[in-house]
């Protein structure tokens, strides 16, 4: 196996937990701060939206370079 292969893969598995741990660090945080439901759902658009930038740019890198 190659190098590049394995830091590919590495790349993106590690960014992937990153980003389910974030996640859950902003569904703590909406939590603890008592915002409510309307107040998460603020939170989640709001700080998810960089998360969904790098999702959407693996989707499109990857249907482009077929």
């Amino acid at each position: 196996m190659d190098a590049a292969v394995v830091e590919k893969y590495g790349m993106v598995i590690g960014v992937s937990v990153l980003i389910v741990f974030m996640f859950f660090i902003i569904v703590d945080l909406g939590r603890r701060s008592g915002a409510g439901k309307f107040g998460l759902v603020i939170l989640l658009l709001g700080l998810g939206v960089g998360m969904l930038g790098f999702v959407i740019k693996g989707v499109l890198t990857y249907f482009l370079d077929l």
